[in-house]
């Protein structure tokens, strides 16, 4: 079992930056694979980006594609997500979700684990 807590989530203009932590329990964080999703009031949840466990595959969702970044540094237990060139559409509360993840290059679309989710708020 791992527990996730998230962190850096603000107020930003437009056009600016922020990087989300999502640091992790546990000793075998290495096997875990781990994504991001966001959720805007009276929307669908938004899988936005993952990683595998080894860090070597990523996924984007269109609509951050090339903005934002996933990484992750298993020494410290930690997923960032990047986020550059805000748009207001971006504001949402941001959660960082993992799954024990036999394959070491896989990317998954569906988490056991979650994060209570950090606030991110975009002006425009």
């Amino acid at each position: 079992q791992v527990q996730l807590v998230e962190s850096g989530g603000g107020l930003v203009q437009a056009g600016g930056s922020l990087r989300l932590s999502c640091a992790a329990s546990g000793r075998t964080f290495s096997m875990y694979a781990v994504g991001w999703s966001r959720q805007a009031p009276g929307k669908e949840r938004e899988f936005v980006a993952g990683i595998s466990r080894s860090g070597g595959t990523t996924y984007y969702a269109d609509s951050v594609k090339g903005r934002f970044t996933i990484s992750r540094d298993n020494a410290k237990n930690t997923v960032y997500l990047q986020m550059n060139t805000l748009k207001p559409e971006d504001t949402a509360v941001y959660s960082c979700a993992a799954r024990w993840a036999p394959d070491r290059e896989r990317v998954w679309y569906e988490y056991a684990y979650w994060g209570q989710g950090t606030q991110v708020t975009v002006s425009s």
